[in-house]
């Protein structure tokens, strides 16, 4: 193991940072095709229905066979549609989707943090990067040159605007009582008691907050079939309507990724229990809360567009600021 280390060090930095790169993306490309797969034999066992069990054994290759038909599918551009900015925008959504995972890291070891970039403002980095990816469904909905679509586009982008507040309020909270920005800082500061304890009421505007940044159930107001067809993506196919897909469940290990580094100690072991290694505990606690995303889509009925933001600027923001006020009085009387 130590000769492996030791090689790694004498790579250059930049072919060592293109390894990392590289070995990542795979990971996240390939978590993302079977959290696919996942999502939906989960709503299949709790609707009482087999979910996809025909290609390959237990349903395993569904994902390539899914890669294959977007692959294949024809791929239309409207007349009305901008043609630089529509075909722009799917790979706007996804390249903020995986740049985020530059900073995110999954363990901690001898060597050193297992992530690609170790940024002291690393949770400072994650914010700026996931906010631009609004520009994603916004120039898509927009460039589509169709009515529905610029419906979407409008409520995406007022939707992430409204929740992306009240997230960040929930963030400050834990920084001020792990006093820095840097993730693995925030990891370390947790070896007593995690922050999902004394942030319990930041936890749960995070929660809610990130389901409704990545515009999923019972928030997913921007696809509303009803209401608007399909919603930003309606006249996009073939590949390119697949890659605003891969970037939303991208988004949706992003955001179990942060709230493991926030609120759930990262790769600290639970009870002691260090026998298991950090980042086994780390992808443990990020199953959990996609599981949880899934049980959600599942479960809950989509909220109307009115009662979305009503909720966001009227409950959302005013809790996410009291919290804040009550977290900064109790670091300053020394708590």
């Amino acid at each position: 193991m130590q000769g492996v280390v030791d090689a790694l060090n004498a790579m250059p930095v930049w072919l060592l940072i293109l390894i990392k790169s590289a070995v990542l993306l795979l990971v996240v490309v390939t978590t993302f095709a079977y959290a696919m797969l996942v999502e939906r034999k989960v709503l299949g066992w709790m609707q009482l229905r087999p979910g996809p069990n025909r290609v390959g054994p237990w349903g395993l290759m569904q994902p390539a066979a899914d890669a294959a038909k977007l692959i294949l599918k024809e791929d239309l551009t409207p007349k009305t549609a901008d043609p630089l900015i529509y075909r722009l925008a799917p790979f706007i959504s996804l390249l903020t989707a995986f740049s985020v995972y530059a900073v995110i890291p999954f363990g901690a070891s001898a060597a050193g943090t297992w992530a690609i970039g170790n940024v002291n403002a690393g949770i400072l980095f994650v914010l700026a990067i996931t906010s631009i990816g609004v520009y994603g469904v916004s120039l898509g909905g927009w460039a589509s040159g169709s009515k529905y679509p610029l419906l979407g586009s409008v409520r995406g982008t007022a939707q992430m605007i409204s929740y992306e507040l009240s997230m960040a309020l929930s963030f400050v909270g834990v920084l001020i009582l792990a006093g820095t920005t840097s993730l693995d800082g925030i990891v370390d500061a947790q070896q007593r008691w995690w922050f999902v304890v004394p942030q319990f009421v930041g936890f749960l505007i995070y929660i809610v907050t990130a389901v409704a940044e990545t515009n999923r159930t019972p928030f997913d107001l921007v696809e509303a079939e009803t209401e608007l067809v399909a919603g930003f993506h309606t006249e996009y196919s073939g590949l390119r309507f697949g890659l605003f897909f891969i970037a939303e469940y991208v988004n949706m290990l992003t955001v179990s990724c942060i709230a493991t580094l926030l609120f759930f100690g990262g790769w600290n072991a639970p009870f002691g229990l260090t026998m298991v290694p950090g980042v086994i505990w780390f992808l443990l606690k990020v199953g959990c809360f996609m599981f949880f995303y899934m049980w959600l889509r599942a479960t809950l009925p989509r909220l109307r567009y009115d009662r979305l933001m009503a909720f966001g600027w009227k409950v959302l923001l005013p809790v996410a600021t009291l919290n804040l006020i009550a977290t900064a009085i109790y670091v300053a009387l020394g708590g």
